[in-house]
């Protein structure tokens, strides 16, 4: 079985008996599920914002001007989500064991953030949500004990300011087995997100996180140039070197053993599609994502990055796909380029009004059409 859905419900997954951090009330208990968000940017926020709404004693940790606004006023929700002030206890840090963790820091941001943690996930259910297909594998090796899930998320949010998150798209969330968990543990997570949020659970965990890791690929195109995802995908350069760069991602992913599948309406087939058919056919991966979209301008998480000074997760995205294609003897030449002038827009000095130093269509073009 690849997918599966189960009704909502509100207890917690299952974990040890102890009163020791990692432990938990026991199943089925009518209070609410204590859940920690690890990570309170923009996807943590929503998904943090819906889960209060829905009734769960919800913890996140944030750092600086954002927890302190939180603190203040309550985490505030606008957008595709609808409207909610959720009164949430912010920390730094936990300092409480959850029944559920949900780590959605940046990639780069994960070790760091499980270490500070760890006392108090020993034992817990913890679900990563990130960029990257290495996130799991990091939480499994340092949280001893842990039940570690995979898992996606399609929503689209930024943070306009601190202590707000704005969802731009209300897309699902997709939980998948991990180290040391099962199908089981997923369902269970599953039937508590979905009371809050859109939410299935799927058995192909490599599938789903490589072809979130295909999708991923709109995100160094806006990086370079500051437009928006949407407006990339229109232009029909940048369109041409987004779709070589999801082709190249899909044939390294196939002879690396993946089999796509179970996230964001794309299966194996249609990858096949996009890999082999004629490039000017292929166009319809990512002209299909910019309609799911919708008309909000979706500036992407790594563009995001940049324009706040913030160090980009370039490196887990198609930096990934370069070291895949490093383990089975190949190139990716095309996501290696983009990793390369994602760099040096967030390394270059800025302009006099704080801009970051993006690059023309004319210059990205340039760069890559010999590669095309």
């Amino acid at each position: 079985m690849n997918d599966e859905v189960t009704p909502a419900q509100t207890h917690a997954p299952h974990r040890s008996s102890d009163t020791s951090p990692g432990s938990e009330s026991s199943p089925g208990s009518a209070s609410p599920a204590r859940i920690a968000v690890i990570g309170c940017g923009s996807i943590g926020g929503a998904m943090a914002a819906a889960l209060d709404r829905a009734g769960f004693q919800v913890t996140v940790t944030a750092r600086g001007a954002h927890l302190a606004a939180i603190q203040r006023d309550g985490l505030r929700m606008t957008g595709a989500f609808g409207e909610h002030v959720a009164h949430v206890q912010a920390v730094p840090v936990l300092d409480a064991a959850p029944d559920l963790a949900i780590l959605t820091t940046k990639a780069q941001d994960a070790a760091a953030a499980l270490a500070d943690n760890a006392a108090w996930l020993r034992g817990v259910t913890l679900l990563v949500v990130q960029n990257g297909v290495e996130g799991p594998t990091t939480a499994h090796e340092a949280v001893d004990g842990a039940s570690v899930l995979s898992g996606t998320s399609s929503i689209g949010a930024n943070v306009p300011r601190p202590g707000v998150v704005d969802v731009t798209t209300p897309g699902p969330t997709v939980v998948c087995p991990g180290p040391g968990s099962d199908l089981t543990e997923a369902r269970r997570v599953v039937s508590l997100l979905q009371s809050a949020l859109p939410a299935r659970a799927v058995e192909n965990t490599d599938g789903v996180l490589w072809t979130k890791l295909v999708v991923n690929q709109v995100n160094a195109l806006p990086a370079i140039t500051g437009l928006s995802i949407q407006q990339t995908i229109a232009d029909d350069r940048l369109r041409r070197v987004l779709v070589a760069s999801m082709r190249e991602a899909v044939r390294i992913a196939h002879d690396s053993g993946i089999r796509f599948g179970g996230a964001q309406g794309l299966d194996d087939s249609m990858l096949t599609v996009l890999a082999e058919a004629p490039a000017v056919t292929a166009e319809f991966v990512p002209l299909l994502l910019a309609q799911r979209m919708g008309d909000v301008p979706n500036t992407g998480s790594t563009l995001q990055s940049v324009v706040s000074g913030r160090p980009t997760e370039i490196d887990h995205l198609h930096g990934a796909v370069v070291r895949a294609a490093e383990q089975i003897g190949r190139r990716a030449p095309v996501n290696a380029l983009l990793v390369r002038l994602v760099h040096e827009v967030e390394n270059a000095a800025r302009s006099v009004d704080g801009r970051p130093a993006f690059r023309t269509i004319d210059q990205v073009w340039a760069e890559v059409e010999d590669l095309l």
